[in-house]
């Protein structure tokens, strides 16, 4: 195989000839060496935390090793073997489950398959084997065997599998979320009789790197990288990275360059070969980190260093790599990974949070469209977080599971604390800052919290209020097809939970007279886009309320509602809202507005208000004199930044309005989600995810917004009462009847009344207190009232029809 073109700008020389030293690695060489390795490993981590932060990753893998056949003869290898010592050549598929489902209980997400390059090339055993099997290579039996592994695990597998073809790797891509194979080195010296490569021809470096390349045209996130102390110099090591380096500025595939130091194993060529000195490692790491820069994943191996391995996080690398709590690391048995707790307190010790990954490191998670084969994104997803991690535990809004337990406590970053600072001034903060706030782990999150629980205290003191209400869903017939929605349904459907309904206005005056009997100093009614509303529609449900009920607040309709309204009367928003309020209309909840950013509305939502829209009709709310609330739904599709960006127009528009009196974060409840069930969202946010949402939303708004409320509803009450030390000081309505998000499938109910909610208070420490919609104190009578009230009667869901009876005041 000839040289390609793209790797002449590292190395000069003949195609089939030695190697020549770049002039590039020369200079780089004279700059590395001539500084003092402390100063060099320094340098390297500057750039690890200007590309990283404090986060070191880990994939918590179960190692699946296919064959142990191989047709190289590596002099430093006891991987693999000869077929007299390997019976049956081949894992069977049994075989290849159990491992599988063991490292699934074990808490594996990684399925990494190792095996020997093209085996049956070489051993008349290994073809008969695959031909037993009905398989003619190996690769398309490995194929079949991730294909199993997805089918009956949730693992995901990364597979090095050797030198392949491009049609090799491109199957390979549709069953595995990665690939990889080591460079190891371009000195061509060591392929040479007496190297450590003769008798190995996939070891040919020209080979290898044009199989890498195949791999970046290919768009296959890729692992690669070095092994040093085989025989190589200083030099050559480097003009191996620079390679690797210029087919990711080329094709961007390559996740992870992994340094592996060679170590002497028994019943090797090399067994009694030098191994490489600790220095020579930690400078080849911090060599590494200077060449490929701040955003590379740079690895190298604990268990190669033994109990040296914290030390390596000094030469500026930011992943582990495969730690296996099953399997042994059978390329390297004498070397055992180290338990998990190790890695934890030695990422600590040294001031850095230890974070799961995936077998896809998080750039290409989050980049999914591009970089994954269809068929895995769905699995890729659920596993992910937000930033593209892996999740770290099952708990998702919605569900009755235990709280995630906190991870060990570290000391904050300095960048974090300086960030806090500007918050609490409560001049706002620039959107990069809150960026960096929701990638806060482990002491910066708790930094956070801290912080934010600390400016509740000041802002609210200890009292958490409450209102008693009532939701009123008058319909949930929509034209609309926003993609998270499990509660609106077509004229006709009967698909998710529920039929078609329109209620009547005699239930909705019932509803609202029950409520008021029952104490509730609130309604909250809100509804589909039923093509067959007006604004007169809207008008006239207010009217039920109003008259059945005049003390009653009424807290209505959402921006999309509003604006449907003004439409289908062909005036203008602000004209609608003032005949609203005139009606009788004391608030809006400010729903509608998921993420306010048309991005992520192009995916969730595209049929409904853009964000200038919502923008626009809330403000004209509040200029009309109608205070809202603002809400945001968080852990679908969206990242960090948007989150960033919504609250950075929340505060803009509440320092010109003052209109806003509360803001709701609503963490997105996956399981009846039409967008979950068709595998494009995320199972909702993690629990980090949802501390850091109402906690920075209580800095970021500061001083704007003072009250930061928590959804039982979504959380249940144990969720919420962790939050009231995150910032949050309100816990929004009793509710009553409850539909929407259990129509999305949460399990925490329909009602949480004042009994139970003042309990729930008060065993926290804080003190409870009944509010109206717009945080005024509430009657003693209403309280009282509301201490006693009636078991609910049963609901009247009023079947949809195509023409509504008009209201008619009895």
């Amino acid at each position: 195989m000839k040289l390609r073109s793209e790797f002449r700008t590292v190395f000069e020389g003949d195609d089939q000839g030695p190697v020549k030293p770049s002039e590039e690695a020369d200079t780089l060489l004279r700059e590395f060496e001539w500084q003092p390795l402390d100063r060099l490993m320094a340098q390297a981590r500057a750039l690890r935390e200007e590309g990283h932060g404090r986060i070191i990753s880990y994939s918590s893998k179960v190692f699946i090793p296919l064959t142990r056949l191989c047709r190289d003869s590596c002099g430093y290898c006891t991987f693999a073997t000869t077929p007299s010592k390997t019976v049956p050549p081949y894992l069977t598929p049994e075989d290849v489950l159990a491992i599988a489902q063991a490292g699934q209980r074990g808490g594996c997400h990684e399925a990494l398959f190792t095996l020997g390059d093209k085996p049956e090339l070489r051993y008349e055993a290994s073809r008969k084997a695959l031909d037993e099997l009905g398989y003619s290579t190996t690769v398309e039996y490995l194929a079949a065997m991730c294909e199993l592994v997805l089918r009956e695990t949730n693992l995901l597998p990364h597979v090095n599998a050797g030198v392949m073809t491009d049609e090799e790797i491109d199957r390979l891509r549709g069953v595995s979320v990665s690939q990889g194979i080591m460079l190891e080195s371009l000195s061509e010296r060591l392929c040479l009789r007496g190297g450590p490569h003769f008798g190995s021809p996939d070891k040919a470096p020209q080979l290898r790197l044009a199989m890498i390349a195949s791999a970046g045209r290919l768009r296959v996130p890729f692992t690669s990288g070095i092994l040093i102390g085989i025989g190589e110099t200083r030099r050559e090591r480097i003009e191996a990275l620079l390679a690797l380096r210029n087919l990711h500025a080329q094709y961007g595939h390559l996740q992870e360059i992994i340094i592996q130091n060679f170590r002497a194993k028994k019943r090797s060529r090399m067994a009694f070969a030098e191994e490489p000195g600790f220095d020579e490692l930690m400078w080849t790491a911090a060599a590494s980190r200077l060449i490929f820069g701040p955003s590379m994943n740079i690895q190298v191996p604990p268990n190669l260093s033994f109990d040296r391995f914290a030390e390596l996080l000094d030469a500026g690398i930011n992943d582990w790599g495969g730690i296996s709590p099953v399997t042994p690391d059978h390329v390297n048995p004498e070397a055992p990974w180290p338990e998990q707790r190790l890695l934890e307190r030695a990422t600590a010790d040294a001031g850095l949070h230890l974070v799961e990954r995936l077998a896809a490191y998080p750039a290409y998670v989050l980049d999914a469209k591009q970089w994954i084969h269809p068929r895995l994104r769905t699995q890729l997803l659920r596993h992910s977080d937000t930033a593209g991690f892996e999740r770290g535990d099952d708990w998702a809004p919605g569900l009755a599971r235990p709280i995630p337990q906190h991870a060990q406590r570290t000391r904050s970053s300095n960048s974090i604390e300086k960030i806090i600072c500007r918050a609490l001034s409560g001049s706002g903060l620039p959107e990069d800052d809150i960026v960096t706030m929701f990638s806060a782990r482990a002491g910066d999150l708790d930094a956070i919290c801290e912080n934010a629980d600390g400016l509740r205290q000041r802002q609210c003191g200890n009292v958490v209020r409450y209102v008693v209400n009532r939701n009123i869903n008058y319909t949930n017939v929509c034209t609309f097809k926003c993609s998270f929605c499990a509660f609106s349904k077509g004229k006709m459907s009967q698909q998710l939970r529920g039929n078609p309904y329109d209620l009547s206005y005699a239930e909705v005056a019932r509803r609202a007279r029950e409520a008021w009997d029952r104490g509730a100093t609130e309604v909250c009614m809100q509804g589909g886009i039923n093509p067959h509303y007006t604004g007169d529609t809207y008008l006239a449900l207010l009217r039920a309320v109003k008259t059945e009920v005049p003390r009653m607040h009424v807290h209505a309709f959402s921006p999309l509602e509003v604006s449907h309204g003004a439409d289908t009367l062909g005036i203008s928003v602000k004209a609608f809202l003032e005949r609203l309020q005139d009606a009788g209309l004391g608030s809006l909840p400010g729903t509608a507005a998921e993420i306010l950013d048309d991005e992520v509305r192009a995916i969730i939502c595209p049929d409904k208000l853009s964000t200038r829209k919502w923008l626009e009709v809330v403000g004209a709310a509040h200029e009309v004199g109608l205070r809202t609330t603002a809400t945001i739904m968080f852990g679908h599709v969206e990242r960090p930044l948007h989150w960033a960006r919504h609250l950075a127009e929340i505060r803009s528009l509440q320092e010109r309005t003052s209109g806003f009196t509360e803001f709701v974060p609503l963490p997105f409840v996956h399981m009846e989600a039409p967008i979950y069930a068709r595998g494009q969202a995320r199972k909702g946010p993690t629990w980090r995810e949802v501390k850091l949402l109402h906690a920075v939303a209580r800095l970021v708004l500061h001083p704007v917004i003072p009250n930061i409320q928590a959804s039982w509803v979504k959380l249940g009450t144990v969720g919420i009462g962790k939050l009231l030390d995150a910032g949050v000081n309100d816990l929004g309505g009793t509710l009553m009847n409850e539909s929407i998000s259990r129509s999305a499938g949460t399990e925490h109910g329909q009602e949480l009344g004042p009994e139970a909610m003042e309990t729930l208070i008060a065993s926290l420490g804080r003190f409870p207190q009944q509010r109206t919609t717009l945080y005024t104190p509430v009657p003693q009578e209403r309280r009282d009232t509301s201490l006693r009230a009636a078991p609910l009667a049963q609901l009247v869901q009023t079947p949809f029809e195509s023409k509504r009876q008009p209201f008619l005041i009895h």
